[in-house]
């Protein structure tokens, strides 16, 4: 099995530029053939596998270049910035999106951990930040392979669906973005529990102290594994998921002031200056600009 037949089944499925929902739960297959700049977003937990062309990521200032030679694995909410530069209608963009049940997850992880009486020392190279790669190898080939080919019968779909996706995740967590996957998920995962509930939260003052007694840790030490899962602190963290949801808002025609308000300003000023800071334009040059 190859990235060859995954693409086949895409273009079966794909025949347009964009993106489209499947009958597979989390599964989204997309081509596209358009140039796409950079521009903000929020990742939430998902996988990205790319089996043609490229695509960059931006995030705590970093440029990330991503091809068919790995998959992108996104362990909690992320502020990024996401686009396909290279792309054009002879180099397209194919690949498939799988937004990650977290439930499916978590139960696989524990079980997981329990079963191989993993420990929680990463091993030299491992790390648990929230974005993170992994090699493509024949065993995380073949269960996408596996997964997609429900699409082609209904009854397959109803009885081998949770199946399908369950060796999926399991081939996840046994790649090299294995240990990421498993400190979101499996035991410990406190600093991701923080991370979903401030998503939810962006429009309210949440503050460090509260996020840290919530799971039970010091306010240093939440600061320290915090940085060490998002490689940004708290306050960074929150500022740049709520620039972004602005930024994604005012993109589809939201009033700025409205925008703002959406995710937790309370000052319009503080957010012109934020937002022009960290996408060098204003909030209203931003608008006109980017809005369709």
């Amino acid at each position: 099995m190859n990235k060859q037949s995954i693409e086949q089944l895409i273009d079966q499925k794909v025949s347009s530029n964009g993106m489209i929902e499947t009958e597979i739960k989390g599964v989204q297959l997309f081509k596209l053939t358009d140039t796409i700049e950079c521009a903000p977003a929020v990742y939430e937990p998902s996988v990205t596998a790319i089996v043609r062309g490229g695509k960059e990521a931006i995030w705590n200032g970093k440029k990330h270049l991503y091809d068919n030679s790995q998959y992108i694995c996104c362990t909690m909410s992320m502020p990024i910035e996401t686009g396909a530069p290279t792309t054009t209608p002879e180099n397209p963009l194919i690949g498939v999106y799988i937004t990650l049940d977290t439930r499916l997850m978590t139960d696989l992880a524990i079980e997981i951990e329990s079963a191989s009486g993993a420990t929680r020392v990463a091993k030299q190279g491992q790390n648990n930040q929230g974005l993170s790669t992994s090699t493509w190898n024949e065993d995380f080939t073949q269960a996408l392979y596996q997964l997609l080919l429900l699409q082609e019968n209904a009854t397959d779909l109803a009885i081998l669906e949770k199946s399908r996706l369950r060796e999926l995740y399991y081939a996840l967590l046994k790649g090299e973005a294995g240990y990421s996957l498993r400190r979101a998920f499996g035991v410990g995962n406190e600093i991701a529990r923080s991370i979903e509930y401030l998503s939810s939260h962006l429009n309210e003052t949440v503050t460090i102290e509260e996020l840290a007694d919530q799971i039970g840790m010091s306010r240093a030490v939440f600061h320290r594994k915090f940085k060490q899962a998002t490689n940004m602190s708290p306050i960074q963290f929150v500022k740049s998921m709520r620039l972004n949801q602005a930024a994604m808002k005012i993109t589809e025609g939201t009033n700025v002031n409205v925008a703002a308000m959406d995710v937790g300003y309370a000052s319009s000023s503080q957010f012109s200056r934020e937002f022009k800071r960290m996408y060098g334009l204003s909030p209203k040059q931003w608008g006109l600009t980017k809005t369709p």
